[in-house]
């Protein structure tokens, strides 16, 4: 049903401000949706893609996400999802193309995205500790990244206080990515073409737990023990770390930790004495992951599901589009059909 509202606005010639125009109730300053509109939009933009959503309420692609950047400030207060925060994640995600990156930061007690920004920099993360300010700063307790030397540089700068834990997932992908490159060198020494092909097909099955092998994929490895040592040690010391970081008892872990660094240092493999010495440089935040408990497997399922969003929307032209669609679907705001069809007897 089409309905025309009829007003006529009163315009002020202000001397120092130019011409204004009077408020109104129903809609926002210079936008011609009313706010129920907006809010029907926002509604169905949590629920479905955004080019249904435009062919749907026959506004123009562009228009839903300038709409959703507009209807999140109304609906969610900045200062309350930074309010009595103690335990964060920090993520990257990439929305775009040529290494375009948006940083979010998670509450883990609420479970919700507490605040996106532009790039992933130190600068950037140093922008949330800014508008966190120093008080509600040095409240945090724990913060949980991946190895990315710049969040790194940026928490200990920002929130000395704050215990740093770096993600599990992250410390093991490390090793594992030791182990293949380990193993794509000795392919590379090996002369027989035969014998090349046999060593390539044992990626998979060096980096798989070994409670996941199957009787074939066990035989293999028994027989990579007597043809190639070197790599066979090398997936010794992979099996051992996740074994380690498997444990609950701190003071177990962390000297398991430094006896570990201290076979691979000696192991005369380069990639892992590589491995051996980063673990050794962070080794209180890796021990950290057995103390607290946390990892950044919540960041990354709200890193997933914003992957999703950004699928759904067919990509974004802008960060702030995105930042306001994450906003809208991740930080707990809660939205009802403003529409409703009336049902037929």
């Amino acid at each position: 049903m089409e309905v025309l509202l009829r007003y006529s606005l009163r315009r002020v010639d202000c001397p120092r401000c130019g011409v204004v125009i009077e408020m109104v109730p129903w809609a926002e300053p210079k936008v011609g949706f009313t706010r129920d509109f907006e809010d029907h939009v926002a509604y169905l933009a949590q629920q479905a893609s955004q080019t249904m959503v435009a062919e749907t309420m026959r506004i123009a692609w562009r228009t839903v996400g300038a709409i959703i950047q507009r209807v999140v400030p109304r609906h969610r207060d900045p200062s309350l999802l930074l309010k009595d925060l103690e335990h964060i994640g920090v993520d990257e995600l990439s929305y775009r193309r040529h290494h375009e990156y948006v940083t979010v930061v998670v509450d883990h007690v609420s479970q919700r995205v507490v605040w996106a920004h532009e790039g992933k920099n130190a600068a950037t993360l140093g922008c949330f500790f800014d508008a966190l300010g120093p008080e509600r700063t040095s409240k945090l307790k724990t913060v949980t990244i991946d190895m990315s030397a710049a969040y790194i540089d940026a928490v200990t700068s920002k929130a000395p206080q704050s215990q740093i834990v770096f993600d599990r997932f992250h410390v093991q992908k490390l090793v594992q990515e030791a182990l293949d490159e380990l193993r794509r060198a000795e392919v590379r020494l090996l002369e027989d073409t035969d014998e090349r092909g046999q060593l390539k097909k044992t990626k998979y099955v060096l980096l798989k737990n070994p409670w996941n092998l199957s009787k074939a994929e066990s035989e293999r490895l028994s027989t990579l023990q007597k043809t190639n040592a070197r790599l066979y040690r090398g997936y010794l010391l992979k099996t051992a770390i996740a074994d380690i970081l498997g444990r609950r008892q701190v003071n177990v872990v962390k000297q398991k930790l430094e006896e570990w660094i201290s076979w691979a240092s000696r192991s005369r493999l380069p990639s892992f004495k590589k491995v051996a010495g980063t673990i050794k440089k962070y080794l209180d935040g890796i021990v950290a992951i057995v103390a607290t408990g946390l990892n950044n497997g919540r960041t990354e399922g709200l890193n997933g599901k914003i992957r999703v969003i950004t699928r759904r929307a067919y990509g974004f032209h802008n960060a702030q589009a995105l930042i306001g669609l994450i906003f809208l679907c991740c930080s707990g705001v809660i939205l009802h059909p403003v529409f409703k069809t009336p049902v037929l007897p």
